[in-house]
């Protein structure tokens, strides 16, 4: 399978606040980032403009956020003062010039963006079907309120790598707006969900993909989380002016202070800081941090320590402007964060290549990082001089696991990178080592057959493993993970096949039966097999409930995009082994109603890797 599939961008929501990352996760609305007080809003209400003509008008507010206020009346200050008047003395020597009439903000704008620039809120999403997206109409003629609940309500990160990849694929595409919802809320919450799942630069690409002047007040909340979890303070500047109108909190106090030290301006960001230390908008490292951004930019002539001592917990606007100004934060507060916080440091370029490796490699087994990507970062990492021994000696294996002309050497190597001989490797060095393992001959490495064929299956190359099906013994792990994952597969199973299938190692039980449920999902059992081994193994796929006759609806009426969500819904767990193969079954046959067919058979095979 082409790794098209995985879609790669390398490529809230009370924000007033910024959002906590670990108690946040699967929320309505995301915990404040600060301390008591500092996320308030302004008191003042403030209407929100007519939406241009063409785009879908915005819904009413979610009755559980508060409205959104008005930002705090303008500083004399501020206000733009008028040239003294002249005298008769000075009085021109050619005829004055008529004073122009004020332009109309709304002229204005046009000549600033264009109506044929202009992005319409009815399609939104930055990934086209022809670039690996899913079609326009992926959701079909469902609901949008019930999808944005799916979508909100979600648990992130899931327990399956290719289910996290499909997801992310649903969540960036340039679809059409589902009814009752309006096109920037929607992108709202799917950069939300994107945020959940550790796919930071994924979730600032669909928030950008709307035109600043139709942001609503929830993505502007939102913008903000994209934009501190990819570490880029300079985001929030073109945001400002209009949070501060529509979607007023003290955290873009803030902004307007950073924003103005970083476009070089630090006489107007020393008052700012000033009134927001004054007025308690912000303290400790919250405000040291904002300083140490202001200072950053040209002309900031200011030097700022960051000491950690006292901060018991990792927040996105800790985590954010610490990346932005290079700031090494303690590993031990990313334990107080939940485990997508690794994964934005996976994709951050301001961590050492030393120091993203683990974090690196966590991402890729979650399907935040293609092998590619994970390759090629251990590739670099190789010839930096301030990478730790036990990187450069990863490194120096997974070259002759891929280069070196002995192929006992390269096997030699890949059992190395697993953990040795008998070591049950973890998923994430499976990713790293899937193209290593497709580069061997399969009559030379029968007895690692069953790893590499889990290795090269965790990067998509499905027919490439399929090349091992004459030299695996029928019954083993390798075996079944190819009937599974095979494209070009042209036949049914029978019973006694899958009788044949022991379960390997680990949980056999559970294996035989994940087994069954995704050929049985994928069409590859005639039906009377299908009933007599639901039988005999003790899987339920006749369950009916809410869940499942809703991921029939969305299959039937051909809607990719909900089907996407369902299924990740009903792979809410902790891992693999919590996930029941009934779920398994529909989930599989669901994505293959609806054309998914890779997807499904990566995720079939996936399940028995990882069981």
């Amino acid at each position: 399978m082409r790794t098209s599939l995985k879609v790669s961008l390398a490529a809230a929501v009370a924000v007033g606040a910024l959002v906590a990352l670990a108690p946040a996760i699967g929320q309505d609305r995301p915990e404040s980032i600060l301390p008591p007080g500092f996320g308030e809003p302004t008191p003042a209400p403030a209407p929100r403009p007519t939406p241009p003509a063409g785009t879908q008008a915005a819904r009413p507010t979610d009755p559980a956020q508060p409205a959104a206020p008005a930002p705090a009346p303008a500083q004399p200050g501020a206000m733009t003062q008028p040239l003294p008047p002249t005298t008769p003395g000075d009085a021109p020597l050619v005829p004055p010039v008529a004073t122009p009439a004020p332009v109309d903000p709304a002229v204005l704008a046009q000549y600033e963006m264009p109506a044929s620039a202009r992005r319409s809120l009815a399609t939104v999403g930055p990934v086209t079907a022809s670039e690996g997206g899913l079609d326009t109409d992926a959701f079909g003629e469902a609901d949008g309120q019930y999808v944005e609940t799916l979508m909100r309500r979600l648990s992130a990160p899931l327990p399956s790598r290719w289910m996290s990849i499909l997801l992310r694929r649903a969540l960036v595409s340039h679809v059409d707006t589902p009814s009752r919802t309006n096109g920037a809320d929607f992108a709202a919450e799917r950069a939300w969900l994107l945020l959940r799942m550790g796919e930071s630069v994924a979730a600032r690409a669909v928030a950008q993909n709307v035109d600043t002047d139709n942001y609503t007040p929830k993505l502007y909340q939102v913008a903000m989380n994209t934009a501190l979890a990819t570490g880029d303070p300079a985001g929030l500047c073109p945001l400002v002016t209009g949070a501060m109108r529509y979607a007023p909190a003290r955290g873009w106090t803030m902004a307007q202070a950073m924003c103005a030290g970083l476009s070089g301006n630090p006489a107007q960001a020393s008052p700012l800081i000033a009134t927001a230390k004054r007025r308690n908008v912000a303290s400790g490292v919250d405000l040291l941090l904002a300083q140490k951004v202001v200072g950053a930019g040209a002309q900031g002539r200011q030097a700022v320590t960051i000491e950690w001592d006292g901060v018991d917990r990792l927040t996105a606007w800790r985590f954010g402007l610490a990346m932005a100004t290079g700031v090494t934060v303690p590993d031990e507060l990313y334990g107080t964060a939940g485990p997508q916080v690794k994964y934005w440091q996976a994709l951050s370029p301001s961590v050492a290549l030393g120091d993203r490796l683990a974090p690196a490699e966590a991402a890729a087994g979650q399907g935040v990082l293609s092998s590619a990507a994970l390759v090629d970062l251990y590739a670099a990492a190789a010839t930096d001089d301030d990478t730790q021994s036990g990187a450069t000696a990863t490194a120096n294996d997974l070259q002759t696991a891929y280069a070196d002309r002995n192929p006992d050497s390269r096997l030699t190597a890949l059992r190395q990178l697993w953990g040795g001989a008998n070591a049950r490797p973890s998923y994430a060095r499976l990713v790293l080592t899937a193209r290593a393992a497709s580069r061997l001959n399969p009559n030379l490495a029968k007895a690692d057959a069953d790893l590499l064929v889990a290795s090269m299956l965790s990067a998509g190359l499905d027919r490439t493993a399929a090349r091992w099906l004459g030299s695996v013994p029928a019954g083993s792990d390798a075996w079944a993970m190819i009937m599974l994952s095979d494209p070009d597969a042209y036949r049914r199973l029978s019973y006694s096949d899958l009788a044949s299938y022991t379960g390997g190692e680990g949980d056999s039980a559970l294996k035989q039966r994940m087994l069954f449920a995704g050929l049985a999902g994928l069409g590859r059992l005639n039906q009377g097999d299908i009933e007599r081994a639901a039988q005999s193994l003790g899987v339920r796929i006749g369950t009916d409930n809410a869940w499942t006759r809703a991921l029939d609806r969305a299959a039937r009426d051909g809607q990719a995009g909900t089907v996407v969500l369902l299924a990740a819904v009903g792979m809410q767990a902790a891992s693999w082994k919590d996930i029941p193969p009934e779920a398994l079954y529909r989930i599989v046959g669901a994505l293959r109603g609806v054309g998914l067919d890779g997807e499904a058979r990566m995720i079939a095979s996936e399940a028995l890797a990882r069981a």
